[in-house]
């Protein structure tokens, strides 16, 4: 057991080698990963049941101690990347499936990356655990309506659908989660050693599976959406900084709000894409998973060397969940 711990810890902490291995090889060879493509949404469930299982009352608590700061990054995240997306689509006239997967990936919630991104920079971890617990039990209303708000002048947009498909793959397993922990308690920490190992798999699987799917689309529109998920990505990361500077927030807290903006659930994105639109619409967070865990690991470097006037270090950190 304590060799598929160890095998866990390595392949959560080479995460992005293994997404971009795999994102080339469904690109090459599509038809050894096309079969994949049919469970893209469970994939995703079971990532959330994971996230479900490594919540606590003391991530939830975090909201009750200092809701301004949790309320300004929950709404730095569903205001300035969507805005962004829109922003971007518009400006460089996107075909419209591209347009609806960059706005789409926008308007999801955080992904649980951005906590272990925050840990290495010398975030405020606990900072981070709730606002991505909170973006994500927000995501069944804020996202759907988000989306069809912004991107119903390309394609036709369903949020009563989306409602139920985020309820489903999000709520649902996660609800499940919390559950299964307060049942089974020790059974359950065994089991979250696992969690970097399973997670990575899900993830790459899904990533591969859009890759093989929409291969001949990338080999012709590829660059632009690399293009677009770069600076999509980059302007996230740079405003969710400026935001915490801007609402006096802490060294600490800057680096978490920006981590928390620029890096989204790209995997729920890739399931919305599959079930509502296209797959041409699930490329730009296909990408996104690549790119933002080449990013985030670049930016927490970056940020290690940032030093508060003040002379503070860091906040004492929270157990940090590997995506």
């Amino acid at each position: 057991m304590q060799a598929v711990a160890r095998l866990s810890q390595f392949v959560g902490k080479t995460f992005a080698i293994w997404v971009l291995l795999f994102a080339i090889l469904a690109f090459f060879s599509p038809d050894q990963f096309r079969w994949i493509a049919p469970y893209i949404v469970p994939l995703l469930g079971i990532i959330m049941f994971g996230m479900g299982l490594t919540l606590s009352r003391k991530d939830f608590a975090e909201v009750f101690r200092r809701p301004g700061a949790v309320a300004v990054g929950v709404l730095g995240q569903f205001i300035i990347m969507p805005s962004l997306a829109w922003l971007l689509s518009v400006a460089l006239q996107l075909p419209p499936e591209i347009a609806v997967g960059v706005i789409l990936v926008g308007c999801c919630p955080g992904g649980t990356a951005s906590n272990v991104m925050t840990f290495l920079a010398r975030g405020d971890v606990a900072l981070s655990v709730a606002i991505t617990s909170v973006t994500t039990l927000l995501a069944p209303v804020v996202t759907p309506a988000l989306i069809y708000l912004l991107a119903s002048q390309w394609l036709d947009v369903s949020a009563a659908a989306m409602f139920w498909s985020i309820l489903q793959v999000v709520v649902l397993p996660i609800a499940l989660g919390i559950a299964a922990q307060s049942l089974l308690r020790e059974k359950v920490k065994t089991c979250t050693e696992l969690l970097p190992l399973v997670s990575v798999v899900a993830i790459v699987a899904i990533v591969a599976a859009v890759v093989a799917v929409s291969q001949q689309k990338i080999a012709t529109t590829g660059l632009t959406i690399f293009a677009v998920v770069v600076l999509h990505n980059g302007l996230g990361l740079l405003l969710g900084y400026l935001l915490g500077k801007v609402t006096g927030l802490g060294l600490a807290q800057r680096k978490t709000l920006s981590i928390e903006v620029g890096m989204q659930n790209s995997g729920l994105g890739v399931a919305l894409a599959t079930a509502h639109f296209s797959p041409l619409a699930a490329v730009p967070s296909a990408i996104f998973s690549v790119w933002h865990n080449i990013s985030g690991p670049l930016v927490a470097t970056l940020f290690q060397r940032f030093s508060d006037d003040k002379g503070e270090e860091r906040e004492p950190q929270a157990a940090v969940r590997q995506a």
